[in-house]
């Protein structure tokens, strides 16, 4: 039958030292391994759930902050095509002046021709200048409305304009530019179509900048919520690694102390 083995006073205290010297280690360890000193609930409920809510928000700024950066792309290509657009609609209007200065009806034939050409390579452009489905200067120009919060209560929306030759009201060389006043009415048209993609390329670039603005706060806001979240349960490494050491050398000296409170009971055998 097995009895209890029934450990001096000495030996037990050495060893429930011994044994929560260990203990400290294996926090301290985790700790290292890990850089968090509060890796679950269990270690501080408080601190835990506090960084969790913290990461969590950023996480889904995180998911904001990549919505807006496509919204930025959106209008860039909205804005690019329109300079495309613009430089089109001068080409156009240098065809229409050049037609406005001569005469022949033979010449001018041909410049009417070459503008029809630019005409339909306008619509083109318009047409081309979608970024993942969203067109803010096509034929049916979309909208495009950017979040800026977890709640959907603070957002941007860029309205789309029609930028294609019909929405910029450029018709046909009409008469092939047989008389002048054809001519004037093509002019006309392109200095209020010119008047129109300046406009509007102002307004979208004014919103490509307030987009930029609220991707680059949104970043600083996901650092510092991250930052904050790190305060919690992040772990001072040089503390841990001093703690370690100073635990490591705790161990040491609480072996030879278990050790020589067993030799002091063996001595006791040295009297039999």
């Amino acid at each position: 039958m097995a009895t209890d083995v029934t450990l001096t006073s000495a030996t037990r205290t050495n060893l429930l030292s011994l044994q929560k010297t260990s203990a400290l280690i294996g926090v301290a360890q985790q700790r290292l391994s890990t850089g968090k000193k509060v890796n679950s609930a269990l270690d501080n409920a408080q601190a835990y759930f506090q960084a969790a809510n913290l990461s969590n928000r950023a996480g889904d700024l995180g998911n904001i902050k990549d919505t807006i950066d496509q919204g930025i792309s959106a209008v860039k290509a909205a804005i690019q095509g329109i300079d495309s657009i613009t430089k089109a609609v001068e080409q156009m209007k240098g065809l229409a002046t050049s037609a406005k200065g001569t005469s022949d009806t033979t010449e001018r034939s041909k410049l009417a021709v070459q503008f029809n050409v630019l005409r339909t390579q306008v619509t083109f452009l318009a047409e081309d200048s979608s970024y993942k489905g969203t067109n803010l200067i096509g034929a049916t120009a979309d909208n495009l409305t950017v979040t800026f919060d977890e709640d959907s209560a603070h957002k941007l929306t860029v309205s789309g304009t029609a930028m294609d030759s019909t929405g910029l009201t450029l018709g046909v060389a009409n008469n092939n530019w047989a008389c002048d006043a054809n001519v004037d009415l093509a002019i006309s048209n392109l200095d209020t179509a010119l008047s129109t993609l300046r406009s509007t390329a102002q307004t979208l670039g004014s919103n490509s900048s307030m987009l930029q603005i609220r991707l680059d706060f949104t970043k600083e806001l996901v650092n510092t919520l991250e930052e904050g979240a790190g305060k919690y349960v992040n772990a001072d490494m040089n503390q841990e690694s001093a703690n370690l050491l100073a635990l490591q050398t705790r161990q040491q000296l609480g072996t030879i102390s278990l050790s020589l409170a067993q030799q002091s009971e063996q001595a006791v055998l040295g009297l039999f």
